[in-house]
């Protein structure tokens, strides 16, 4: 499993009304009811989660942000700005932050197609509720000219750790860039690839049908995907010593530490996770590792515990949280050619009788 999620965001602003970062707090409050008005009335969107985002608390914002529901961006907005998300947390509607309306569909797995047509559904009903700012020219207007035209954003995100230890992570994302579309890490532009995971997107919004862009942006991850699992097969025939000792030393870390750091929690996990894909691990599934990587996160571990964390009280909690989740995984086997070593071969299935 390569893909992690799939994700398509779309940009829509009102005809008539100064965009977000030019308007003044009436003008936003008044978007924002307007809007709002019109997203939980959408079938979608029944029972959804709507609230202004000044009545959040810091961290059931950071919360959000790091179930990638809203924007980093979005999270230090208050008055005049809020969120719908419905009752399954696939669906996100972010009011009065670049733009008046950012929506966005996300799903686990590698599914462009299905989150397309889920957003698009949820962008034309709004449309036949909303006057939105439309060009016969240019398409879709959005505060930033690079979301012109068709104001889509689809995504993936990709767990990429075999390219990373095979040093050619910086070559993909270069032919990558070369095709127009972007590599970001984790939380999207700006941030690193925490945990070898990477988020592949399309840059350009003009002059291209979404599903064209969408079509385009599937084909090359898959070429991705096609890399990465090469260079795991790679890595398994001509370096079995070495994979096995990251997974392993991942492992045994992760089981036994007392102090566990965000960013050495979301690394070694990530290598426990090649680990099961590679089937060197028992005792273990997707569903579990996927979860460590975001109940680990900061804001999920002061959830948790029920009061503020420092730095290094969440260091503690994290390691103890991941050593009990962990406790029933087997230690890492190594089935690639060649293993165990001779020795160990020698004395399987004797007996000591000493």
């Amino acid at each position: 499993m390569v893909v992690m999620s799939s994700r398509v965001r779309l940009a829509r602003n009102l005809q008539g009304a100064p965009f977000p970062g030019w308007a003044k707090k009436t003008d936003r409050q008044r978007a924002l009811e307007v809007i709002m008005g019109a997203a939980v009335a959408l079938p979608e969107m029944q029972g959804c989660l709507s609230r202004s985002m000044d009545s959040f608390t810091v961290l059931e914002k950071q919360l959000l942000v790091e179930k990638h529901l809203i924007s980093r961006e979005h999270a230090a907005k208050n008055v005049g700005s809020g969120v719908a998300i419905n009752k399954a947390k696939t669906i996100s509607l972010m009011i009065n932050e670049e733009d008046h309306l950012r929506m966005q569909a996300l799903l686990p797995g590698f599914c462009l197609g299905e989150v397309w047509e889920t957003i698009d559904r949820v962008d034309s009903g709004l449309e036949s509720k909303l006057d939105y700012a439309y060009s016969p020219k240019l398409g879709y207007l959005t505060a930033c000219p690079t979301n012109v035209g068709t104001g889509i954003r689809a995504s993936a995100m990709l767990h990429l750790p075999a390219l990373v230890i095979a040093e050619q992570i910086n070559q993909v994302i270069q032919a990558v860039n070369k095709l127009g579309l972007a590599v970001r890490g984790l939380y999207g532009e700006g941030t690193e690839a925490s945990g070898n995971l990477f988020q592949v997107s399309n840059q350009t919004t003009l002059g291209e049908r979404e599903q064209d862009l969408i079509e385009r942006l599937r084909k090359v991850i898959n070429q991705i995907i096609e890399h990465e699992l090469n260079a795991r097969q790679t890595l398994i025939e001509k370096r079995p010593h070495m994979i096995y000792d990251q997974v392993g030393r991942a492992y045994g870390v992760l089981t036994n530490a007392c102090i566990q750091t965000s960013k050495e929690a979301m690394n070694l996990i990530s290598m426990l996770r090649l680990g099961l894909d590679l089937d060197l691990i028992r005792g273990l599934n997707h569903g579990l590792i996927d979860e460590l990587f975001l109940t680990t996160q900061p804001a999920h571990l002061q959830k948790r515990s029920h009061q503020k964390l420092t730095a290094e009280q969440r260091d503690v909690r994290r390691a103890s949280l991941l050593r009990e989740r962990l406790k029933d995984v087997q230690r890492p086997k190594l089935l690639a050619p060649g293993f165990p070593p001779a020795e160990d071969a020698a004395d399987e299935g004797k007996t000591d009788i000493a």
